[in-house]
């Protein structure tokens, strides 16, 4: 047997114009993608991510760098040769058509920031999230990591369903804002699988490694690919054609990813240094240097029988780096699994399942 590639689509809604944002942030899922799936780490691992919420998250944050530090998020991003107002107009629109919840599906999407009590962001920066981004703005005691701690992932439980629920461990006492990004994906299958028919399977790992799992059945006609080659040559261009849906696998994974490194190695290298230039969000950022800290994302999937649910969490901590604190086909291989939105033709979700069982 083969491997062989998952891939799984929202229902289908009616087509719209679709922001410039788009394209960009497809060529951005997989170049982050094969960035995390090459890593020595990742080896023989789950890996599951959001990328539109982390293109989402560091749009928002770019709405306060300037020079070089913006530059280099832009470039990172694929957005080099959009202008900051495509960029920020193409979330809004986005925001839009994706608040958008049917019977069949459930869809959510928002930003927060978490500032620091005392501490002041520029207005202009903290209305251009607001209106581009839905970011809403709370405040926290940092000075108290314990209780910040609690209290934001109180926040992010809320906004996942409690399917992301003790998210941060820890914080810098010298963090002075968080920046908060969610997206909430429940659909159900317009053919569900008969409940009846699921059944213990083997689920082999690597050659030498096998799992037992619950596997799901349906006497169907799907396209498959093979992996191996589709996965050294992946892009938004192979989705052209892709319209099939399939599950087979009764799973539940969940991948958390700390982002700085890889970020780096894409480009983004001044936001976490010294060098950083975020004039556009802090008042007198000639005395003060706000840097990236930490930046961690979560994914949480579950497949079952009448559908998917999908959740992730990005957070971006900063801090002040100065001044102030009908053939039988078994899909019984690692695998591909997108999920997308039909009307947009967002990545929304994408990963590869090499171990269902852990």
């Amino acid at each position: 047997l083969g491997i062989f590639l998952l891939l799984c689509l929202f229902p289908r809604r009616s087509r719209r114009s679709v922001p410039q944002t788009l394209p960009h942030n497809a060529d951005f899922a997989f170049s982050l993608y094969k960035k995390l799936s090459t890593h020595p780490e990742a080896k023989g691992k789950n890996i599951f991510f959001s990328p539109l919420s982390i293109s989402m998250a560091l749009s928002m944050l770019a709405l306060g760098a300037k020079g070089n530090t913006h530059s280099q998020i832009f470039s990172t991003l694929g957005y080099s040769t959009l202008t900051p107002d495509q960029v920020n107009e193409g979330y809004e629109h986005l925001f839009h058509m994706l608040g958008h919840s049917q019977e069949a599906m459930q869809l959510e999407a928002g930003s927060a920031l978490a500032v620091h009590e005392g501490f002041k962001p520029v207005d202009k920066f903290l209305k251009d999230a607001q209106h581009f981004y839905e970011g809403e703005a709370f405040t926290v005691d940092y000075s108290k990591p314990e209780v910040a701690v609690q209290e934001i992932n109180k926040y992010i439980a809320k906004k996942t369903k409690d399917m992301i629920t003790d998210m941060v461990k820890t914080l810098d006492p010298q963090t002075v804002m968080m920046l908060i990004n969610y997206i909430y994906f429940r659909g159900k299958l317009e053919d569900p699988f008969e409940v009846s028919l699921t059944h213990e399977f083997d689920f082999y790992v690597n050659e030498n490694t096998k799992v037992t799992v619950d596997m799901m059945e349906r006497t169907d006609q799907f396209d498959f690919y093979h992996m191996e080659e589709l996965e050294k040559q992946i892009s938004r261009d192979h989705f052209k054609n892709w319209e099939e849906k399939l599950f087979v696998t009764l799973f539940k994974i969940s991948a958390f990813i700390s982002l700085q490194e890889t970020l780096q190695e894409m480009g983004m290298v001044e936001a976490f240094s010294g060098a950083a230039d975020f004039s556009g969000l802090i008042f007198n950022s000639h005395f003060c240097i706000l840097i990236f800290s930490q930046v961690l994302h979560q994914a949480v999937l579950k497949v079952n029988e009448e559908g998917t649910e999908a959740d992730a969490a990005l957070i971006v901590e900063l801090r002040l780096l100065s001044g102030w604190l009908s053939e039988i086909m078994v899909l019984n291989r690692p695998f591909l699994v997108f999920i997308l939105d039909s009307s947009t033709r967002s990545i929304l979700f994408m990963g590869k399942v090499n171990n269902p069982t852990e």
